[in-house]
């Protein structure tokens, strides 16, 4: 999603945030209820007014007065009313509606494709849905409500103008449309400056972000000072795009004051006029001044409301891309009514997997480059199929394929003999297991992380898979065990742990398929001994995908592809390839002579 950086105000944003409150119409209804009521008592007050100072003051009479003090008492007393429901109903609005936003943008986030992250840094997605979404909704709630509470006072005070005199009524509404496009040119320049803030406020909330998870790199790497100077020119540049942003805003009210003032001139030169000539009472007079205040207070609140808006109407783009972007990676109409989806799933429908696996003529690019050129392969259930090569050469691909985090950008991918993509995506997820080099653990207790393979589980089930991976001996010597936290993304466990852990989230599963992408990788050379028995017992009967760094734990694979340019190199198991003394071959041994190294550096320390 590409930053706007043009002047074009997008109605078709304010229209996707407002569907977001179709079911919260009774709150608009009470604010425009309460607000044409502020406005109608304004109305009256000044119409009272007049009548006062006509019927008493220009008299020096005061008899029946009192009813009228009374009367004046009760009108201010329905305003205060009408104010208190107007604030709570914005109030109510706007709490309302940025939940039921942030809820939406974060069901949204659970339904898109792999690719949606692979274009937006993390830092940019959390300013969406926090700084974003709190704009927006206090923009919807506040500054679109005021616009209309200003609007329905301009038509209350127009019409009470045009009641009394026409002529004044003329001369205050002559200085609306020169006010219009004065409002107008400062719009675009507010809308400007504040699209050019919101995006620095995004890379900022990513360097915050990298500075935070990249913290041991920088220190490592001694980057402090580099990063702080990147940071600052970013800090730099959003102050000045905010100062840009406030100091055209608050020129905008005295230029608009100033017009207004030559009108309000005019209608007490010609009013004041009239009332010596006797054509004028002081009391409607007196209505013209206060009315004109009625009248040109919101449009003077403009400004501030411009501001606001214009700032809002940038977030709000932001938000509507997050609400209206498109998976990639779709299930048709059809899929999705006979299997349903994520949130809906029709699981009675859904075939048993076997596990196999057919790759025919599959095209693939990230782009405009290609990553695989007419792929072939067929898996049968219960094999496991390691990938090696080098870095950059396809391994990853064919299994984010295999999984459908992507899609072939030509031929197919068959599971158990039919096109995946006419099966849903839940039942194929619900039949993979899937562990990564860089596991990802969720706040919560080792236990819950472990649960996640399946919700259902008992204790005891936990326990079993924790022990048939070997992560059990180092998680009974915590002191709380199972319950121990695990901190943000796993922060309070090593690598190895949490790689453990995932291996016993994934077998607690039961998946028919299995994808290993690196994942012993972060492990050393002990632990991933005491794992990979429990690892090939588990992958015996189930179909899998090895992406392996370390070539020796790939040696009992059914079949090892050396994948090269997104081409089959060689392929046959280790004995086979061994024997071919190709590039498998090469790649063994050098992995060979480095895992003795690593071996001897462990023993010395």
């Amino acid at each position: 999603m590409n930053e706007e950086t043009n002047q074009t105000i997008h109605i078709s944003a304010w229209r996707t945030i407002l569907s977001q409150a179709d079911h919260r119409g009774k709150y608009f209804v009470l604010i425009v209820g309460f607000g044409a009521a502020a406005g109608l008592v304004q109305l009256l007050t000044s119409l009272l007014r007049m009548y006062i100072i006509d019927r008493f003051l220009s008299t020096m009479q005061l008899r029946g007065f009192l009813p009228i003090a009374v009367l004046f008492v009760l009108i201010q007393a329905l305003y205060a009313l009408a104010s208190y429901g107007f604030g709570t109903g914005s109030g109510l609005l706007e709490a309302h509606l940025t939940a039921d936003v942030r809820e939406k943008c974060f069901r949204k986030l659970q339904t898109l494709s792999f690719s949606f992250f692979d274009k937006n840094a993390v830092g940019n997605i959390l300013s969406r849905l926090t700084s974003d979404v709190g704009r927006t909704m206090e923009a919807v709630s506040w500054s679109l409500i005021d616009v209309g509470y200003g609007v329905m006072s301009i038509i209350g005070a127009i019409i009470g103008m045009f009641v009394i005199n026409r002529k004044l009524a003329v001369i205050l509404i002559l200085v609306i449309p020169p006010l219009a496009l004065i409002s107008m040119g400062f719009r675009q320049l507010i809308l400007k400056y504040n699209r050019a803030t919101r995006r620095l406020n995004s890379q900022i909330i990513s360097s915050f972000n990298e500075g935070i998870t990249g913290a041991v790199a920088s220190k490592t790497l001694v980057l402090e000072d580099q990063s702080y100077g990147e940071f600052r020119e970013l800090t730099v540049s959003m102050r000045k795009a905010s100062f840009r942003a406030a100091e055209v805003s608050a020129l905008y009210m005295p230029v608009a004051s100033l017009l207004i003032s030559f009108s309000t001139a005019a209608v007490l030169y010609i009013g004041g006029t009239d009332v010596l000539r006797g054509l004028l009472t002081i009391g409607e007079l007196n209505f013209f001044m206060n009315i004109g205040t009625m009248m040109f207070e919101p449009i003077r609140n403009f400004a501030a409301i411009f501001a606001e808006f214009q700032s809002a109407q940038a977030a709000a783009e932001r938000v509507a891309e997050v609400l209206t972007a498109e998976p990639d990676v779709q299930d048709s109409p059809e899929v999705l009514a006979r299997y349903g989806d994520v949130f809906h799933p029709k699981t009675e429908n859904w075939e048993p997997v076997r596990g196999e696996i057919t790759f025919e003529h599959v095209d693939f690019r990230y782009g405009a480059e290609p990553v695989l050129t007419d792929f072939n392969l067929h898996v049968l259930p219960g094999q496991t199929i390691a990938l090696v090569g080098e870095t950059g050469g396809g391994k990853s691909t064919i299994v984010n394929l295999l999984c459908r985090f992507y899609e072939p950008c030509a031929g197919r991918i068959l599971v158990d003999g039919t096109d995946y993509r006419d099966r849903s995506q839940i039942w194929l997820h619900s039949a993979l297991g899937y562990v990564l080099q860089t596991p990802h653990l969720f706040s919560g207790t080792i236990r819950d992380n472990i649960r996640y393979g399946n919700l259902e589980a008992t204790d005891a089930e936990i326990r079993n898979a924790a022990r048939l991976v070997g992560a059990d001996r180092f998680i009974e010597k915590l002191e709380k065990g199972y319950n121990t936290e695990v901190g943000e993304g796993g922060s309070l466990l090593s690598t190895g742990q949490k790689q453990l852990i995932s291996f016993a989230r994934a077998i607690l599963a039961d998946p028919r398929i299995f994808v290993l992408d690196e994942a012993t990788s972060s492990i050393d050379t002990e632990t991933e001994q005491e794992i990979q028995a429990a690892i090939e017992t588990l992958l015996g009967s189930r179909t899998s995908f090895v992406v392996a760094h370390r070539l020796s734990t790939i040696r009992n694979a059914d079949r090892i592809l050396v994948i090269d340019g997104g081409k089959i190199l060689e392929q046959g198991n280790h004995r086979e390839l061994m024997a071919k003394k190709g590039r498998y071959y090469e790649l063994y041994m050098g992995y060979q002579t480095e895992d003795q190294i690593q071996q001897s550096v462990q023993v010395m320390a």
